[in-house]
């Protein structure tokens, strides 16, 4: 799971947009975040997850590079609230276990 923390470090955002998903993160619930953003009837678990949101917000970043049409700053937003969310219960799980 350290590989998944090493990926979401070494992302480097806009100031304002991570500034955004911090605020929101504090706001985070994984029960209706999660399922509505990764279209899912039962939870993966946080490592699986997260895996799944880094590579939505990757497709999302290069429609933002881009200047795509259909890119969604609001859906950017969100997807960014849901890895800082699953990161921190991720890193909990990884403090209880150590």
């Amino acid at each position: 799971m350290q590989d998944i923390i090493s990926r979401l470090n070494a992302l480097h955002r806009p100031h304002l947009l991570m500034r955004a998903a911090r605020i929101g993160a504090e706001h985070y619930r994984r029960t209706t975040h999660l399922r509505r953003l990764l279209n899912c009837s039962s939870l993966p678990r946080s490592g699986p997850a997260l895996m799944h949101l880094i590579d939505i917000e990757a497709e999302l970043n290069a429609q933002r590079k881009m200047a795509d049409a259909g890119y969604s700053l609001i859906r950017h937003v969100e997807v960014i609230i849901a890895m800082i969310g699953e990161a921190r219960v991720l890193r909990a799980t990884l403090e209880e276990v150590t």
